[in-house]
């Protein structure tokens, strides 16, 4: 059975997800329950300024006079577009966040990994670097799936994605603005399900991947809402092959199968899953779409509608403004922590494990570059200064200044 809605929802399957969103005329007056858009908010309300989080930390001592609900507003949301490869997520919730004055959060890029702090490239090394160190991208994987570092590689991005939910969860505590993300780290499980189905990871590394998610998932808040664009793999296939990026039209992996696979692990067990904790909105879009009607359809949700019964909105319901107050600090100030529940060890697993051997002549590489041999911000070499520099900038993992590696 199927219900079919208006143009720009899809046609969906209710026995396959169980939900529909039915289009209703658009409402003359918005509740304050349901998220604003820039037209329809009042500019005259007064809240605190934004707690300049980057650069000053909220510790627990200004936590007793250092308000963080007081910045909340209906548009204290955290929204996160999924999407399909090429499905146009990125310029999608780029200009959602436009239209409803939200912070955009793009999906992370593994520059952030391979790019140190001082503008070198680490994927440089690979010629000299041990087997276990060689860098394996993005386009690397689309050339060859099969490579010895692919598991490596999304675990690499995992990483970032818990990293910039993190961070985001962070703007949003600090400023009251409310998050737009492309992709989030609770969805990037799809892909690893879609790379195991196509023979590119052992059952040993996907079960590996569900023990550090299962760690480092249950320490974020979920979503508000979850929007989901909707478009065919032949669809896809034509849109890459329009984009004309050689790593992508020449890739033996972006094939039907493939995306067809991704497609299918969104709608039966992620979407699904987060009915328990979300809202959820899926958009039929192979020929694109409006925003301003997503808009519409985001402006009718009512978020306070649900009890401390019920398991949606769980996340955001806190006792006091103290106990918002420890999650403000424990994003802001302890991600380190949170990351490296991350880091585990696991030498049986040899696709993702660095030998001791080869760790020890790969640090040897990298002591040899400037700003790679100590934290970022203590390298003299580089042209840092140290004089009574305390407080190390990043989290630093085995001798290098990454999230992960």
């Amino acid at each position: 059975m199927s219900i079919t809605c208006l143009p720009r929802l899809i046609k969906f399957e209710v026995k396959r997800c169980g939900f529909i969103l039915a289009s209703t005329p658009r409402f003359a007056i918005i509740q304050t329950a349901s998220i604003t858009s820039k037209e329809w908010r009042d500019p005259n309300i007064k809240k605190p300024a934004p707690w300049p989080y980057k650069t000053k930390r909220f510790n627990l001592f200004r936590a007793h006079y250092e308000s963080t609900i007081k910045r909340f507003d209906e548009n204290t949301k955290v929204i996160v577009v999924d999407g399909n490869i090429a499905s146009g997520k990125g310029a999608f919730a780029k200009e959602l966040a436009e239209a409803f004055d939200m912070h955009f959060v793009p999906e992370p890029t593994l520059e952030k990994i391979y790019l140190t702090a001082y503008g070198y490239d680490l994927r440089q090394l690979n010629p000299i670097v041990p087997p276990s160190f060689k860098i394996c991208d993005i386009e690397t994987f689309y050339k060859n799936p099969h490579h010895q570092n692919v598991a490596k590689f999304q675990f690499d991005m995992y990483m970032l994605r818990l990293e910039a939910y993190i961070d985001a969860l962070a703007h949003l505590l600090n400023t009251g603005q409310g998050i737009v993300m492309e992709r989030s780290a609770f969805g990037d499980f799809v892909f690893v399900e879609a790379m195991y189905k196509a023979g590119y990871l052992s059952k040993q590394v996907k079960d590996f991947y569900y023990e550090i998610t299962k760690v480092t998932l249950d320490e974020l808040m979920k979503p508000h809402l979850i929007i989901y664009l909707d478009v065919n793999p032949e669809v896809i296939l034509e849109r890459i092959k329009n984009r004309n990026n050689p790593a992508e039209v020449n890739s033996p992996v972006l094939n039907k199968n493939y995306l067809q696979s991704i497609d299918d692990f969104y709608k039966q067990q992620y979407l699904k899953e987060f009915l328990n904790h979300s809202e959820v909105l899926i958009y039929d879009w192979n020929n694109y779409g409006d925003v301003e009607v997503v808009v519409e359809d985001i402006e009718r949700i009512d978020f306070d509608r649900f009890t401390k019964y019920d398991s949606q909105m769980k996340d955001w319901r806190k006792r006091n403004d103290w106990e918002w107050g420890y999650y403000r600090q424990r994003y802001t100030n302890r991600k380190d922590l949170i990351l490296s529940y991350g880091v585990i060890n696991k030498p049986k697993i040899h696709e993702v494990y660095h030998p001791g051997e080869e760790w020890k002549e790969y640090l040897e590489i990298l002591n040899k570059i400037p700003g790679e041999k100590y934290s970022e911000g203590f390298n003299p070499m580089a042209g840092d200064s140290v004089l009574f520099k305390t407080e190390n900038k990043g989290y630093w993992y085995g001798g290098i200044n990454r999230t992960l590696r």
